[in-house]
């Protein structure tokens, strides 16, 4: 379902890429938001319209895309940890342009939630009572934060994530899909959490945890008895 809201703030996406064309959907269909261009840097300016609306280089886009009349959000995935989309929210300040967020409808939150900026929360998380998340923020759809905890800036959490009661994420981590994190657990700083990680302890810093996939069986298809 379209939910019908009016267009009060135009805004700038960086970026033209599948996370891009997603935030212009999610923006468009569900929040108070009109995209009204694209932004890229020089260097990767290949296209001069995307989505049936103009892209222009990052260098030129306070020519074209004022922030005293727009605002910007970065829509880049969770690159050398996060850390691009980082460098690009820090430009976007230094131009003087204000970080709009994506908050879904469809997500479960509480009084005294504080959505902050370059945030992007998609449909049926719940972020409980007490919880905090950082700015240039991606939850992606489907994770549950537990009461009390925090989730720094620039964390990319992917779907299906658990975030029990009391865990810190540090900042610039990655989370990847299915991940279970304990109460009480201290993420450090920029660590990588694997796709179906157990969490069950503190990690410091620059921690990397990746379980190690199902094994393929030798047996093929045709050959299972039971199926």
């Amino acid at each position: 379902m379209t939910h019908a809201r009016s267009k009060n703030h135009r805004i700038v996406i960086f970026g033209i890429g599948e996370i891009a064309e997603l935030a212009d959907f999610y923006f468009t269909h569900d929040s108070e938001y009109e995209v009204a261009g694209f932004t890229v840097d020089s260097a990767f300016l290949k296209q001069t319209e995307f989505r049936g609306r103009p892209v222009v280089a990052f260098e030129q886009v306070s020519d074209e895309f004022p922030p005293e009349e727009f605002g910007l959000f970065v829509a880049v995935s969770y690159a050398r940890i996060n850390a691009i989309r980082a460098e690009k929210v820090a430009a976007a300040r230094a131009r003087g342009y204000r970080l709009a967020s994506y908050l879904s409808t469809r997500a479960t939150i509480f009084p005294g939630f504080q959505l902050r900026e370059n945030c992007f929360i998609l449909e049926n998380n719940t972020i409980q009572p007490f919880a905090t998340v950082g700015a240039n923020v991606t939850l992606w759809s489907g994770n549950h934060i537990g009461h009390h905890s925090k989730v720094e800036d620039d964390v990319f959490v992917a779907s299906q994530v658990v975030v029990s009661g009391g865990v810190t994420v540090g900042q610039g981590s990655f989370v990847g899909v299915n991940v279970t994190i304990r109460d009480h657990v201290t993420i450090g700083k920029r660590c990588v959490l694997g796709a179906g990680a157990l969490v069950l302890e503190d990690q410091p810093d620059l921690s990397v945890v990746a379980p190690r996939g199902s094994e393929r069986s030798a047996v093929p298809s045709t050959r299972l008895r039971s199926l």
